[in-house]
């Protein structure tokens, strides 16, 4: 079979993101080609890409020196983080009309003054860009559906975790948490406003003033907060992690929590969930609608509500050891729906569908 080519135009690479270009070039006859933006300052990835998958830096190409280098590579296939690269977007137009040329979307439909102007413009712009939307989920599906994307041009599963690297994590600690569930909160995202961290800090102290509980809270990130953050001896604070390290502090974490106030996906809950961790989500958080039950491997709270943060976290606390294990085997179950695999067959199979057409 003839080779598959695909270009990929992408914003700022995060771990995730590498793991499933691994698994695309050790699983498909495929040559890849990533254009990409510098690595963000609050969280600075070290990443490592198999030898025969070219990698550009998107701040060395004009826009027009980025249309010739895709017309050089005269890929198969398109995928494009999103329409914020307006040279991105120059190149996407002009191969729409040949090619598969897929969006990515992790946006959900909120109906704001500047989505529904995005949907009445969407047939002389966005679907003029993309031939196919590939969304981070439910959420986003709808949002898809109102820019004029049919069901069947639309795939979900855009974002998925390294499910091997963090399943490896779960079992490896699967017996010791059995006998003797870990009573550590992990957070694990930027200490910024928007994630809701300083919620996370101060309810948490709350319920320790009020109960003294043997439960702790660990935090890894790095950001504005930075000079917030609590110092107290049930409250760890480790730092921005690459994920070799961050292995080594969730093999001794019980419950992850994630409190934000703006969150379109969060790849680091299905990181988690695959991890055997129970899940504590405000509403916002768009990876909940796949990876979270209430009630049964995690919870659930209203966005920005202390007093309900506060309240599942009090609930995490009185639930039985052998329960929150339980709940963990549950997390796992529901991280396996999205994988490297399904993301990369995803659009292998849009290829094959156009070649075999």
């Amino acid at each position: 079979m003839k080779r598959i080519k695909i270009l990929y135009l992408y914003s700022e690479l995060a771990e995730y993101f590498v793991a499933c270009i691994r698994h695309l070039e050790a699983h498909e006859n495929v040559e890849i080609h990533i254009v990409k933006w510098p690595v963000h300052s609050d969280a600075p990835f070290q990443f490592s890409f198999p030898d025969n998958v070219s990698v550009y830096d998107r701040e060395r190409y004009s826009g027009a020196e980025l249309l010739e280098l895709a017309e050089t590579i005269d890929p198969d296939l398109i995928f494009c983080c999103g329409w914020m690269d307006r040279e991105y977007i120059r190149v996407c137009k002009v191969f729409n009309d040949n090619i598969p040329v897929i969006g990515g979307m992790d946006n959900q439909w909120t109906g704001s003054a500047k989505q529904q102007i995005a949907r009445v413009i969407s047939p002389f712009t966005i679907q003029r860009y993309f031939s196919h939307m590939f969304v981070a989920g439910s959420p986003q599906r709808e949002y898809a559906r109102k820019l004029g994307f049919a069901d069947e041009k639309i795939l979900e599963g855009y974002y998925s975790a390294d499910v091997n690297l963090f399943n490896e994590i779960y079992e490896k600690n699967r017996g010791k948490k059995r006998e003797s569930f870990p009573h550590r909160f992990l957070y694990v995202g930027r200490y910024s406003e928007e994630k809701g961290v300083r919620d996370l800090w101060a309810e948490f102290i709350e319920l320790q003033q009020e109960r003294a509980s043997d439960w702790e809270l660990w935090c890894c990130g790095i950001g504005v907060l930075d000079d917030e953050k609590p110092e107290r001896k049930d409250i760890q604070h480790f730092g921005f992690l690459q994920p070799s390290e961050l292995a080594e502090v969730a093999s001794r974490a019980g419950v992850f929590v994630l409190p934000s106030y703006v969150e379109p996906w969060g790849v680091v809950v299905h990181e988690f969930a695959a991890a055997g961790f129970p899940l504590i989500c405000s509403d916002n958080v768009g990876a909940a609608s796949k990876f979270l039950e209430h009630g049964k491997n995690g919870f659930l709270f209203s966005t920005g509500s202390r007093q309900e943060l506060k309240k599942m976290m009090g609930k995490i606390m009185d639930t039985p050891d052998n329960q929150l294990f339980d709940m963990g085997e549950q997390s796992v179950r529901l991280a396996s729906a999205i994988t490297p695999e399904t993301w990369s067959r995803a659009q292998i199979r849009l290829v094959e569908d156009k070649r075999g057409g």
